[in-house]
């Protein structure tokens, strides 16, 4: 995106790979509820994750220790117009479906348009970019933009490419447990819905010589078996028949894994450092819903959520609460009021933007009592400057209609029910009453890809390289498109701008005002109820197990577990 890429054309494996690594063995993942689906490229139907990490390649290959460089996969070379107004491949000669099958332009275009055009709406931001897409020669194909942007060269670079003639007669977008042709080293092997799938190395793989390659693809097999509970998940761990478990508790990571098999060092434990940002995970509110379209409500909301408590109760405090979308990172906004560049960016849509994005923003901090009576008096009077009143015991607006909503949870997740609970509480004390409702996973998609829920938990993990996914999270289209990120439903012109000024620059510094200036946008918005990051991926695994001593710059992220790991 900026400068030149870190490693030399000449380089050997990527920097966190160990190019001698032994091949052979396997990885068992454990994934919480099911699956009915093998197409994890479309809306309807719930496909494994391992579909979209495993079976599928790109023309270009990500590179987790560089947060805006990519490198050849499919494509022997890139190249793009002087304003990146095109991007063009070339195809290298030896790729090949898992199926022994070339990889032809055919293959990528259909690839392209089927995607804009049949795809998860994730999809159709970009497509709508794109002026044309055409052979270029027998190898290689252009894309033309119609709107500046120069982050479409990457993303187009990181599309799935399709085997074209296994979709002839076939509907693109229907969900189908039909095995989706990849060219990847590992198709899908064996599979039951709801219970489990494997993806088997191809011995045959065509690309296992490439230097972007060596070190990586190491197991013979990769297993995901499915679970309907958290609990039993650890506890399938504990006996040995899962390999790999991650704990995003602190106090359990400290309490909890004295268990046998960590006793005899079957069990390892391991803390993985990385530079990448918090991201937002929390209770959002859907603006959609008239209560929570209201700023004040949501900073009531704020305000009534005993934080310092509740982390108390749920790991210890242990680990430092979410201070913004891009907390823990460059990237973050910055204390105290919006200065330089910032300033300038935001200052234009000053009409628009909520307390606290010019002036500068906290987050409300409790006393660590169970009653929380101070933020709680600042709630019941943002709450009657928004119209609620008590009376009878209940919140009720100008109407007399009760203040009440409903908290939707996915079934098996008893840690999100405990904080639900303490929350409740004391939403009750100020007259609001919580209904909460437990689904299984097939009802809790279809509720929020279409956003039918008052307020749910919410996680969005952010990169050091934000671009036009951003829009895909954010923006008003993406508030009206099913499935969208966009669950709270904001709508702001502010945010948009900040993401168009990303896109476009070619000044890093610019980038970074840019996306500091968005992240006080989101912030501000009260969207989200912040809970905890940690700085470090608690990872416990199989002692057979091992990964190199480079740790790369994202750390415990896709792209590192199973990718450059091997057994022995």
């Amino acid at each position: 995106m900026y400068g030149e890429p870190a490693l030399p054309p000449d380089f050997v494996s990527l920097p966190y790979a160990n190019p001698d690594a032994p091949k052979g063995g396997q990885i068992v993942f454990a994934e919480q509820g099911g699956f009915d689906s093998l197409n994890p490229h479309i809306l309807k139907g719930r496909a494994p994750w391992g579909v979209y990490s495993h079976v599928f390649e790109s023309m270009l290959g990500r590179s987790y220790d560089e947060p805006f460089t990519l490198y050849g996969l499919l494509a022997e070379s890139v190249e793009t117009g002087p304003n990146r107004e095109w991007v063009e491949f070339t195809i290298r000669p030896e790729a090949k479906f898992s199926d022994g099958a070339p990889v032809t332009v055919e293959d990528a275009i259909w690839s392209y348009e089927t995607l804009g055009t049949k795809g998860h709406p994730r999809f159709l931001g970009s497509w709508q970019k794109v002026e044309k897409i055409e052979q270029t020669g027998e190898r290689s194909f252009r894309i033309t933009f119609n709107t500046p942007d120069r982050e479409m060269p990457l993303i187009m670079g990181l599309r799935p490419i399709f085997e074209k003639a296994q979709w002839e007669g076939k509907d693109f977008a229907e969900s189908s447990l039909i095995p989706p042709i990849g060219s990847s080293p590992y198709p899908i092997a064996e599979f039951e819905p709801g219970r489990f799938i494997n993806f088997r190395r191809n011995p045959d793989y065509w690309g296992k010589d490439l230097p972007f390659n060596r070190g990586r693809n190491n197991l013979d097999l990769i297993r995901y078996e499915y679970f309907a509970d958290a609990s039993v998940v650890f506890e399938a761990f504990k006996a040995g028949e899962i390999s790999s478990f991650r704990e995003g508790n602190a106090a359990r990571w400290e309490d909890s894994f004295d268990f046998p098999l960590v006793q005899q060092g079957k069990i390892v434990k391991a803390e993985i450092p990385h530079e990448r940002p918090s991201g937002i995970t929390g209770l959002v509110m859907n603006t959609r819903r008239e209560m929570f379209a209201d700023w004040r409500v949501r900073e009531a909301m704020l305000q009534a959520f005993n934080y310092e408590f509740i982390a108390q109760t749920q790991n210890g405090g242990r680990d430092p609460r979410i201070c913004s979308y891009f907390c823990n990172s460059v990237l973050a906004m910055q204390p105290g009021p919006a200065e330089g560049r910032v300033r300038e960016l935001l200052e234009p849509f000053a009409d628009e933007l909520l307390p606290g994005a010019l002036e500068g923003y906290a987050l409300p901090e409790g006393d660590g009592t169970a009653r929380n009576r101070r933020n709680l008096a600042k709630a019941a009077a943002l709450l009657e400057e928004a119209g609620w009143t008590p009376k009878d015991g209940r919140l009720v607006n100008a109407q007399g209609r009760p203040f009440e909503f409903e908290f939707l949870i996915r079934q098996g997740s008893t840690e999100y029910q405990a904080i639900v609970n303490i929350f409740a509480q004391a939403l009750e004390r100020l007259g609001i009453a919580v209904r909460t409702t437990t689904i299984d996973s097939a009802q809790y998609n279809e509720r929020t890809n279409s956003y039918d829920f008052d307020m749910t938990f919410y996680t969005r993990a952010l990169s050091l390289s934000p671009g036009n996914e951003q829009m895909l999270y954010w923006s008003a289209e993406a508030a009206d498109t099913p499935g969208s990120r966009n669950w709270m439903g904001m709508r702001s012109p502010a945010a948009e701008a900040m993401i168009t000024d990303m896109l476009e620059t070619a000044d890093p510094a610019e980038f970074q005002s840019a996306v500091r200036a968005l992240d006080r946008v989101l912030t501000t918005g009260r969207y989200v109820i912040p809970l905890w990051y940690s700085k470090v991926s608690r990872l416990a695994y199989d002692a057979s197990l091992h990964y190199p001593e480079k740790i790369p710059l994202y750390g415990d992220w896709p792209g590192w577990q199973p990718d450059v790991w091997w057994s022995e």
